[in-house]
């Protein structure tokens, strides 16, 4: 089969020829219908081989999506044919996080080796992929997968960040979103569907603030050294209750620190190696700032109900396999409008 790796430090990705897994005991086969690609695989592929905790080649994609094609022995609940997509923050699915569906900040993960698909384990981005337990399966229940898949993680890990902010967002409140591309346009879709908040967007492209203006955003602004001024200005002084940061680097978490009012989250959800800098006098009074990862497997499900009902939907530009590598490309060069989703099997 044909798949998309990652195979030595500092080089392309490749489309190479890979023999076909087969499911083991407790583990699905799946016939890959879409598979997402994102700023973490760059992340990944920038490393040194020093900062690389797994072994070359990797098979990239950690949002994936496909139909049933084989049951390991030992699997219930699926049969072949059902459309599904693939839960990412893979688990040890016994300890105390796992246990409440957080397998995002499983426990005993990084001891036992077990590492996403896409991000350690064999990837989405292939004609088929080995999910290693039924229980990260989520049926689609009509989804169209293309543009279901990114929910995965650009829908997830959003939607975790600003869960937690819900109390905040109460009528007359505001939320910023930094960066309006593959996680920032669905965090605004989601603000917009669960708050009464005003809805301020950030980024350095006029593009990107088209996007974000036509899903939702009743402001944008440029995000330059005067955007948290501009955000001071749109909120009479007082800041916004809740940022939201999907950059993450420096200049980013600076101006989202600078957006705050007293009692805001500040929310660090882009993995951009910026750091903010927390104290009396440098954050408002009581302002929290958090770096949360990906979301809960519960999550995962109520994302997929919100795409049902209709209250968010990802912009997406699909390319075929063969063509993996020039998505990898545009997503570097910032030639992305939404999210980039491989068609590994047409």
């Amino acid at each position: 089969m044909k798949a998309v790796q990652y195979r030595s430090v500092g080089a392309a990705p490749e489309v190479v020829t890979v023999p076909r897994p087969e499911p083991a005991p407790g583990q699905v086969l799946l016939k890959v219908t879409a598979a997402g690609v994102c700023h973490s695989d760059i992340a990944v592929m920038s490393w040194s081989a020093q900062e690389l905790t797994f072994p070359l080649p990797l098979t990239l994609g950690h949002e994936g999506a496909g139909t049933v094609a084989a049951l390991g022995e030992g699997v219930t609940g699926f049969e072949v044919g059902d459309s599904v997509a693939v839960y990412g923050p893979w688990g040890c699915g016994a300890c105390a996080m796992c246990a409440q569906g957080k397998e995002n900040y499983c426990t005993r993960a990084a001891d036992l080796g077990i590492r996403p698909p896409g991000l350690g384990a064999p990837g989405a981005i292939a004609e088929y992929m080995i999910v290693d337990d039924a229980r990260h399966l989520v049926p689609l229940d009509g989804l169209d997968p293309v543009t279901a898949v990114p929910l995965t993680d650009a829908g997830l890990t959003p939607y975790h960040a600003i869960k937690t902010s819900l109390p905040k967002l109460t009528p007359g409140s505001t939320a910023v979103v930094i960066g309006t591309g593959g996680l920032g346009h669905v965090a605004i879709q989601l603000l917009r569907a669960l708050t009464p908040a005003r809805v301020i967007a950030l980024d350095v492209t006029d593009g990107k603030l088209r996007l974000a203006h036509q899903v939702g955003a009743h402001e944008t602004v440029l995000s330059d050294e005067h955007a948290a001024a501009k955000v001071r200005e749109l909120t009479g002084g007082l800041g916004a209750q809740a940022v939201f940061d999907f950059v993450g680097a420096q200049p980013t978490v600076a101006t989202a620190t600078a957006c705050a009012a007293v009692e805001a989250d500040v929310t660090i959800v882009g993995i951009g190696g910026g750091t903010a800098s927390v104290g009396f006098g440098s954050t408002p009074y009581d302002a929290a700032v958090r770096a949360p990862y990906w979301g809960s497997r519960a999550e995962l499900i109520e994302v997929l109900d919100l795409a049902r009902s209709g209250a968010i939907d990802v912009h997406v530009e699909t390319y075929a396999l063969d063509d993996a590598p020039k998505a990898y490309e545009h997503l570097h060069d910032g030639r992305i409008n939404g999210r980039a989703v491989i068609l590994p099997n047409g």
